[in-house]
């Protein structure tokens, strides 16, 4: 049985021969360049720049050596562009601030402000306002919240925050086409980054992408306006919705089935301890449209529909699951409410749960590797029951995780799937 397979029978709620394994397959799932860097040395690979696939919050790139080392099922379809726009082609070497040599794309050029923190331009046109800050002690990027045309209550303009929303071109089309080919040969699952349909991703809102950004782009703001200007956003979502839905015929009638999985979203809606918003909220501004796009997607093609959200969402997932998502991440088991035990036992037939095999705050960070050993063994044992079930951290994997906690939840998962 190959990892397509077996990815299927946990897609499926099906008992399989083992816990699908993904790191890497997505902008949620994926690893620090450092850690990557990390792992290749203590896989005895042979050293290079690791790739920054995705830098806004330098994801490093999992190659093949590194996917057979550590038993990966999952590979990424990524799209052309990051978020900043720039495309990922043309690597060249680069020095960061802890001292690691990297590659970044030829197109994404960086500058350093009078603080000596690192700046980061939409489409890599440094002639223009920054629109990201790396600090020079940290290891990933902040959005930078630039000045906008005032706000115009009594005549917006709904393009204005269209305008990273489009008919998908021709090149990308054909990246994706090129990209499926390859990929259907590795018998390997599929999780495909098409873009294009995040509805209210705060981590989009301000427009990093973009070189002179319009509209509500203000995190604060956008949160208020969810309130207080809920039709102008309902129009919004209408509007991405329908484009959505376009480009998706397009990308599909070249890709076909051979993604598994089509990532939708990564909008959060819960905090360590609380929601954003409640769930009648969500049910009339974010489920309408949320599940057009599912519906769409169920009913034309065979992919399975990929939520991501952070935080204490238990009161939402039933909402996740009659809006047509297949698919929960990161499942954060150490927010409030949100027992592994009582996750499975609740939405365990109904939703599948892609994340939640390690608690990445406390104990992949700060435990023993015995600890973080133990920690995965219980969270394989809750969450595998009857399939529904693919293992990967609670989000990205950060730098300066000790290398002996994250082998020892490697070598976890690989034993507990040894033991099945």
């Amino acid at each position: 049985m190959n990892s397509k397979q077996i990815l299927q029978d946990a897609l499926n709620h099906r008992q399989g021969s083992k816990i699908p394994v993904d790191f890497g397959a997505s902008s949620v799932t994926g690893i620090h360049v450092l850690t990557v860097e990390k792992l290749r040395a203590y896989y005895g690979l042979p050293w290079k720049p690791v790739k920054v696939i995705e830098p806004f919050q330098m994801l490093g790139e999992i190659d093949d050596e590194l996917v057979k080392a550590m038993n990966i099922d999952v590979l990424p379809m990524w799209g052309r562009s990051t978020m900043f726009g720039t495309i990922n082609e043309g690597w060249r070497e680069f020095k960061t601030f802890w001292g690691q040599t990297v590659l970044i794309s030829a197109d994404f050029r960086l500058c350093y402000d009078e603080n000596g923190d690192l700046l980061s331009f939409p489409e890599g046109d440094t002639s223009i306002a920054a629109s990201a800050k790396m600090p020079k002690s940290g290891y990933f990027f902040d959005a930078i919240e630039r000045e906008t045309p005032p706000f115009d209550d009594s005549n917006p303009h709904v393009e204005d925050n269209l305008e990273e929303f489009s008919s998908i071109p021709d090149v990308d089309l054909n990246h994706f086409s090129a990209l499926a080919a390859q990929l259907k040969t590795t018998g390997k699952g599929i999780l495909a980054n098409f873009g294009g349909t995040a509805l209210g991703d705060i981590a989009l809102v301000p427009g990093i992408a973009l070189k002179h950004p319009k509209g509500i782009r203000g995190v604060a703001e956008w949160y208020m306006s969810t309130l207080t200007r809920s039709e102008y956003i309902m129009e919004i979502f209408e509007r991405q919705t329908e484009i959505a839905i376009e480009n998706l015929k397009k990308i599909h009638a070249l890709v076909g089935d051979a993604p598994d999985i089509a990532y939708i979203c990564g909008t959060d809606f819960g905090t360590q301890n609380s929601l954003f918003c409640d769930a009648d909220t969500f049910a009339y501004l974010y489920k309408p449209y949320y599940k057009k796009v599912n519906d769409w997607i169920h009913a034309n093609t065979g992919w399975k529909t990929f939520k991501h959200s952070c935080g204490a969402v238990f009161p939402l997932i039933r909402e996740f699951i009659d809006a047509g998502f297949d698919i929960l991440n990161p499942v954060q088991i150490n927010a409030e409410g949100m027992d592994s035990q009582k996750l499975k036992d609740t939405f365990g037939s109904q939703i599948v749960f892609w994340g939640g095999g390690i608690d990445t705050q406390k104990v992949l960070p700060y435990g023993t590797p015995e600890q973080v050993r133990e920690h995965v063994l219980h969270q394989c044992e809750v969450f595998s029951k009857n399939g529904g079930f693919v293992f990967t951290s609670v989000h990205n994997v950060q730098a300066n995780v000790p290398i002996e906690n994250f082998i020892a939840a490697i070598d976890a998962v690989g034993k507990f799937n040894g033991a099945k």
